[in-house]
């Protein structure tokens, strides 16, 4: 299936997720989840702080699984770069920087052979946990099962399952051309980090004012330290968000608490019903046997 048609047969679920009331809770749930395994394991967390990490992550873990089943299970550097080029994702020498970084940070494992690697049992479970947080979230909509039946095999069902996910991810368009306020935070520099950390802050209890949530951020210094970003790159991505309305400051720039509005929260908020929608997808076809 081509990658707009993947996109229409999903469409309907996301629609029906994303008119949800739960949403956006459950979309703050995720966030505040995701900082909190940022500030847990930041080394390997970085593999998802942007989009086009996580994209490469994806797509080389799908190449993996797919090549495990030919009884070959790793995945060469020659390989993963062009999976980088023809995907879009990144072009040859940024993929090659990123494998090297994966490997000098014992990410991957080298095998027997020059320049092939293969995913470390540590990153395979932080997949897994990827997976059934993401599941588990779907499932505080619906009270479903999703991330119980994961759970009951997760090495067996990703095999199966992250293929399908990757394929979808890659080639949906609402994945790989965002909304305004999400493409600015998501595609590099750990801006991802930003966004998360700004909508887990967000206090969508209180009534909306002008349209506004009110976060728990105030100072650029500490959410650049947090996120592992110079003070530079962080106020670039606030004041690019703050441009279009996405958010801004209650009273002194840097000295009051910020502001996010409810378009920057329903753009989040909408891009985690796709990956949630993708991985339930998935999760159905893997368990039944048909990836």
């Amino acid at each position: 299936m081509q990658g707009t048609e993947r996109a229409l047969a999903l469409g309907p679920a996301v629609e029906a997720l994303a008119r949800s009331g739960a949403l956006p809770r459950v979309a703050q749930y995720l966030a505040r989840s995701f900082v909190g395994i940022h500030e847990l394991r930041p080394r390997p967390a970085a593999l998802f702080a942007t989009q086009q990490r996580w994209l490469l992550c994806h797509a080389a873990l799908a190449h993996y699984f797919r090549a495990a089943r030919e009884g070959r299970p790793s995945i060469s550097r020659q390989e993963f770069w062009k999976l980088a080029v023809t995907h879009g994702i990144a072009s040859r020498n940024t993929a090659i920087a990123f494998f090297e970084e994966v490997v000098k940070y014992a990410m991957a494992a080298k095998t027997a052979a020059r320049d092939v690697v293969e995913p470390t049992p540590e990153i395979l479970t932080l997949v897994g946990q990827w997976y059934a947080l993401h599941l588990q979230a779907f499932d505080l909509i619906d009270a479903g099962d999703r991330a119980t039946r994961f759970m009951a095999g997760p090495m067996e069902i990703l095999p199966l399952a992250q293929p399908i996910v990757a394929d979808h991810l890659l080639s949906d368009p609402l994945v790989r051309v965002p909304g305004p306020h999400y493409a600015i935070f998501t595609w590099a520099d750990a801006g991802g980090l930003i966004m998360d950390r700004l909508v887990a802050g967000a206090d969508l209890d209180a009534p909306l004012d002008r349209g506004r949530y009110l976060t728990d951020v105030v100072a650029i210094t500490h959410l650049a330290e947090h996120v592992h970003l110079s003070r530079a790159h962080t106020s670039g991505k606030l004041a690019a968000a703050e441009a279009i309305g996405g958010l801004g400051w209650t009273e002194k720039r840097g000295r009051s608490p910020i502001w996010i509005s409810q378009a920057f929260v329903d753009e989040y908020a909408r891009a985690q019903a796709l990956k949630l929608v993708i991985l339930d997808h998935a999760l159905t076809l893997a368990l039944a046997g048909s990836a």
